[in-house]
């Protein structure tokens, strides 16, 4: 190596390390120059080295190496304080949440006692709605359990040819969730997760019991969801509104395209309802109080992300291929309906996953991307790339490890049989809360599928030395790549699915996996043979 050439590296490498160790005002140092560096340290490290080097170019190689682990470390620091500042942000979030509760809880036992006048209560609760009218779609549902709403509204419908019961004050359908089990009282809640008695730590029985619903008011509006292309589901949707408006007496909702077919048909549905915008589609937990949805697992995976916060009781008809989460069938729809509509019913709560994009042009942890609520799964593969995805992964703030493979399942509990059973997970009770972290092909012999609990935060890094971008994918659309410093965040949501079960939770899950999946099904030994003596 000439004498020129010796100064030029070096100043190279000074003028690099020096970009790298300046901050920006956000305090975060900035990734470019730090992988500019960490590369140019690289290739010089890499050059073949010339007979007689003498001490000096030793000394400064080994410097080299020190500023480029000097680097790695920064740009680990970086990751990791972007991780503490999303779990502040997620607790911060949930206070608030619970704060918002909490006063609305007060503001309406205020209002039943009579301690609050209905005008000054009616104009304070117009303004609060105003001022937050972002979180109200998200929160107006949220009560003791979360998913029960006590809200008045009004309904904006302006056909001409409509009831006059249809501008007349509604006040939404309330709900009660309670601990169950068969020979005990139902009404009977557990409040206590965690007992001391005489020294000893003993927890609640809950592994027999189940979730029922009871309704405290008549349900009055109900949205019907239907799998397109299908003249059984047009004709079954046609028959379900006709005997829920003629018999039941029920204000019906369902999506534009399904109005113009029922229109189409007839015009006396003309009574049926529907939403012109997003916007609308927002408001939608606030005015029903059911919905039905006709279809497989993917008309309920619809309807689950139709609801951005809240979900209203799902009765899932079956009228799909597998079925894991559709347990009623369309054969027998007046009875079922009749029995939920009457209560009490028994219902599975199937967990959410809240999914953020975290792009690395980020300034902090609040420049996220439109948060994504999934129902099954989040999928992280390669794409159409032809190299190993690298993916760095963290659990809260502990690492966990680098896949290396065709990718990352972060799956639900009732998506355990989905994508995840396909690449080797385990099958897990809906019920049960917690996060799958299931490899897809991965190049290792030793990577064995995990279970998280629920309440950690999961962060999925693409690494800079990454040879080739990710692609995430969230229930099987809305694919987003994912390129080098990107991250993505999943968490447990708080609002949860809840779905109607034909018997209870558990009697469903396992009559789905034996008729949908075969599960463990062989023939039976036969009894002539060999015995022990």
């Amino acid at each position: 190596m000439s004498p020129s050439q010796l100064d030029s590296t070096a100043s190279f490498g000074h003028g690099d390390a020096s970009v790298s160790c300046s901050r920006p005002e956000n305090n975060f140092l900035d990734s470019l120059p730090l992988v500019h560096s960490e590369k140019a340290v690289e290739e010089l490290l890499q050059q073949t080295p010339v007979e007689g080097m003498d001490e000096h170019l030793i000394e400064f190689s080994e410097a080299m190496r020190t500023v480029a682990k000097a680097l790695r470390r920064a740009a680990e620091g970086k990751a990791s304080a972007q991780a503490e500042a999303a779990e502040w942000k997620r607790r911060y979030e949930l206070e608030r949440a619970r704060n918002i509760q909490m006063e609305r809880k007060e503001r309406f036992a205020a209002e039943q006692n009579g301690d609050i006048d209905c005008e000054r209560l009616k104009n304070s609760d117009n303004q609060f709605m105003q001022q937050n009218e972002a979180e109200e779609c998200s929160e107006k549902a949220c009560m003791k359990h979360g998913i029960c709403s006590h809200e008045v509204l009004r309904d904006r419908e302006s056909d001409s040819n409509s009831n006059v019961d249809r501008n007349k004050m509604m006040r939404k359908a309330s709900f009660k969730l309670s601990w169950w089990c068969k020979g005990e009282n139902g009404d009977q809640h557990k409040h206590d997760i965690v007992s001391f008695e005489k020294g000893n730590i003993t927890t609640p029985e809950r592994s027999s019991k189940q979730i029922s619903l009871k309704w405290e008011s008549d349900p009055q509006t109900v949205l019907i969801l239907t799998k397109p292309n299908s003249v059984s589901v047009r004709i079954l949707c046609a028959q379900m509104v006709r005997w829920l408006k003629e018999k039941k007496k029920l204000n019906i909702y369902v999506e534009p395209r399904v109005r113009v077919e029922l229109l189409t048909e007839s015009p006396d549905f003309d009574y049926v309802q529907t939403w012109e915008d997003d916007r609308e589609i927002l408001l939608l937990h606030a005015k029903v109080d059911l919905v039905i949805t006709l279809g497989g697992d993917g008309t309920v995976l619809w309807a689950a992300s139709m609801f951005k916060g809240p979900v209203p009781p799902i009765v899932p008809f079956s009228l799909g291929s597998l079925g894991f989460m559709t347990p009623f069938h369309s054969e027998h729809f007046k009875e079922c309906l009749d029995s939920v509509l009457r209560g009490p019913i028994s219902i599975t709560l199937r967990h959410r996953l809240l999914c953020r994009v975290i792009r690395d042009a980020a300034k902090n942890e609040y420049e996220t991307e439109e948060p994504i609520l999934v129902l099954n799964e989040v999928t992280i593969d390669r794409g159409i790339s032809s190299y190993l995805t690298n993916l760095e992964c963290y659990c809260d703030n502990s690492f966990v490890t680098c896949v290396q493979g065709d990718g990352l399942i972060l799956s639900t509990t009732s998506g355990s049989t989905a994508y995840s059973l396909a690449a080797g997970g385990s099958m897990v009770h809906p019920q049960v809360p917690g996060i799958l972290f299931t490899p897809i092909c991965p190049h290792s012999l030793s990577f064995r599928p995990l279970i998280l609990p629920e309440h950690v935060t999961v962060r999925i890094v693409v690494p800079f030395n990454s040879r080739s971008p990710a692609w995430a994918s969230f229930d099987g659309k809305d694919r987003k790549q994912l390129a080098a410093g990107d991250a993505l965040l999943c968490s447990m949501a708080p609002w949860p699915v809840p779905t109607a079960c034909q018997v209870d939770s558990t009697n469903d899950f396992l009559r789905s996996i034996h008729e949908g999946l075969h599960w463990n099904l062989r023939k039976t030994q036969s009894f002539d043979g060999p015995r022990e003596l």
